[in-house]
């Protein structure tokens, strides 16, 4: 097939493209460089830079390759920034994702793979969160999300335009090639390594008397390779459908410094502070229904080898991608 990934110079979107080329596809990459990284994108694709806030210049993207199918994850993803400029959240993440559709409509492209969010579920009822999870998103992050997930089932009904929606929360490690480099780094695993690098002087705990065993937050992370098979199953499907994605599993933030320090090698010294507003105790995806329909099978199943394959990315960039 051929696909035309957006925003594939960030960190998910690259390593889909990296996986969609192993497997043979044509791989075009759509990227403004806002967030991602030029050296981020495989030598094998063809890269078209622009911005979907310029109507015109995705429609140029769409027209040179003449995708099958797109798989959309340019989006701003910072909860706290989105609290601070929800302008800035809905523009990017409803209004240009808007120009994304139209565009595909006029080049008659019918199937989109989108970058979701469990954030849209908000502080679940209960856990693990299934696609039957009430969604009451509490930032403009995930209320973004939600909303964009509502338009494509618009699209879908009025206009035909296929889709599958992923919504997963802590995507984490590497590919040999490509990992994560955000030039602000929120994501837990990142952080801690950052400490053992030498980059940081210790890890900050928020919140250490949660009711979860060891009394920090409990979070369901899930291997980059895995999500990105899970986005390439997602092009097969002949239906539009929303899939939540976890290993139904979770590690707490104590459990995650931790395997750090096994595997690392290293001290990593840690700082506790007092909770973050908003911070549920416990956040783990159930994958029952992406197993059960499109035969999904996560293979990167412990922390250890998540975190092992993320250690090994960050020794070998130990600056990220440097640009």
């Amino acid at each position: 097939m051929k696909i035309l990934v957006v925003g594939g110079t960030g960190y998910i979107g690259s390593v889909c493209a990296e996986l969609l080329l192993d497997e043979g596809h044509s791989v075009s990459i759509f990227d403004n460089l806002s967030e991602g990284h030029r050296a981020a994108i495989d030598s094998r694709a063809e890269f078209f830079e622009g911005d979907l806030q310029d109507r015109q210049s995705i429609e140029k993207a769409l027209a040179r390759q003449k995708p099958d199918a797109v798989m959309h994850f340019a989006a701003n993803a910072l909860v706290g920034e989105s609290m601070q400029n929800p302008s800035k959240y809905f523009r990017n993440n409803i209004a240009n994702g808007l120009n994304l559709l139209d565009a595909m409509l006029g080049a008659g492209v019918g199937k989109i793979v989108f970058s979701s969010t469990c954030a849209i579920f908000g502080p679940p009822e209960r856990v693990p969160i299934d696609e039957t999870t009430p969604k009451q998103p509490i930032n403009p992050y995930g209320e973004s999300k939600l909303g964009f997930e509502k338009i494509l089932r618009w699209y879908d009904e009025i206009h035909g335009l296929r889709f599958i929606a992923l919504r997963y929360f802590n995507a984490a490690g590497a590919s040999t090639k490509f990992g994560e480099d955000h030039s602000v780094e929120t994501h837990l695993i990142p952080n801690v390594l950052k400490v053992a690098l030498g980059e940081k002087p210790a890890v900050e705990i928020f919140g250490t008397d949660y009711e979860t065993p060891d009394g920090t937050c409990i979070r369901d992370y899930i291997h980059i390779i895995d999500l990105a098979r899970a986005h390439i199953l997602a092009l097969t499907s002949n239906k539009s459908d929303f899939y939540n994605l976890g290993t139904g599993g979770g590690a707490s933030v104590r459990e995650v410094i931790d395997s750090c320090r096994k595997i690392t090698g290293r001290k990593i010294d840690i700082v506790e502070k007092p909770r973050r507003p908003g911070d549920p105790p416990r956040l783990i995806a159930s994958s029952e229904k992406i197993k059960r329909e499109l035969g999904w099978k996560p293979q990167f199943q412990s922390l250890d080898a998540i975190i092992e394959s993320a250690w090994k990315w960050h020794q070998k960039f130990p600056r990220g991608y440097g640009d």
